[in-house]
């Protein structure tokens, strides 16, 4: 979207900035509070100053646990006696099953055949039941709805959904607090849970943030509903980006990304494996496919950022050690 269509109203939304406190007072004690990383690599190659903020290193692994945890507190107590379903490809399950294990309520949770191995596995050692579905061929939202309405379950999808919206944000909550105002922000994008919390709370914080989302070239739904005006649903992605295989964007995080996100940029699967690589060679962290969208495109120079502060949230880092291994082998030198 461009910058003088942002004189337009704006939409309707179901999440507020007040909603985002209040998500970080009630996850509070129990996610972690990331770190925001730095690197003078990538400040010399992007001629910016540029703030990572690690979900990778929140629970799970992701920044997924937030919504979660957030989304089964606000469950009223037979709610919670009767027991929540989900359906992800790995983050948003490991996620609710673990804050699930926590608030002690059951959880099932609705995965596709080729989840990563360690994001299967992970979900089934925090104690969830794991229904699994050919997402080829399935449709895991009526899954998912099938198993709420025989056992009286309530659903948490992993982004269109207000509690999850306002966990989620809290992430660029927390990058603010501790850094202060940016001239940017650069987000990973699937359904829009992430980008669409983390745009609340930029606008609330520095409400001159230029907010951008960043999703794989295979799986570009969000850019296509962005600068149609209308939500466009896509065939599966073929994309290493396994948490950014979504096919269309939220019904809730919609609106909020067309009135706070200037625009969707995408990156190649080789810019993540190159992305990857800068990771791992110059700042020492795993950081998962789906979780270099935002570094990649920001470093890409898609962007004009130089001479400005730029917030990006590392999204997170749950990968197979083969994969990664592979992945890797596939990076090049970015600098």
């Amino acid at each position: 979207m461009h910058p003088e269509e942002k004189i337009m109203p704006l939409l309707p939304m179901t999440v507020s900035a007040d909603d985002v406190r209040e998500a970080a007072n009630i996850i509070k004690a129990a996610a972690h509070r990331t770190p925001v990383l730095t690197s003078t690599q990538a400040n010399a190659l992007t001629g910016a100053s540029l703030f990572f903020k690690c979900e990778n290193y929140q629970r799970i692994g992701a920044f997924k646990f937030r919504g979660a945890y957030n989304a089964i507190s606000h469950l009223t107590p037979e709610q919670k006696k009767n027991g929540v379903v989900a359906f992800s490809s790995g983050n948003h399950a490991q996620a609710m099953a673990l804050a699930a294990r926590e608030l002690n309520v059951p959880v099932t949770i609705v995965m596709p055949h080729d989840a990563p191995a360690a994001k299967l596995a992970a979900t089934r050692g925090y104690g969830a039941e794991v229904i699994i579905y050919n997402r080829q061929t399935e449709d895991r939202e009526a899954i998912a709805a099938d198993l709420a309405a025989k056992r009286g379950l309530s659903i948490i999808p992993p982004y269109n959904h207000s509690h999850v919206i306002a966990g989620q944000g809290t992430s660029a909550l927390e990058l603010f607090e501790e850094v202060g105002e940016l001239d940017f922000l650069f987000v990973c994008t699937g359904g829009g849970g992430l980008l669409s919390g983390c745009a609340i709370a930029a606008k609330h914080m520095a409400p001159n943030c230029r907010i951008f989302g960043v999703e794989p070239e295979a799986g570009n739904d969000v850019q296509q509903s962005l600068r149609t005006g209308e939500r466009v649903s896509i065939a599966v992605p073929n994309t290493i980006a396994d948490g950014a295989q979504t096919q269309c964007v939220g019904e809730l995080t919609f609106p909020i990304i067309r009135n706070f996100v200037e625009d969707i940029l995408t990156v190649s699967d080789q810019q993540l494996c190159d992305q990857m690589r800068f990771f791992m060679e110059r700042m020492k962290i795993v950081v998962e496919p789906t979780g270099c969208l935002a570094a990649a495109a920001a470093m890409s120079g898609a962007i004009d950022i130089r001479g400005a502060r730029v917030g990006i949230i590392v999204s997170g880092g749950n990968v197979d050690a083969e994969s990664y291994a592979d992945f890797l082998k596939r990076g090049k030198n970015i600098l």
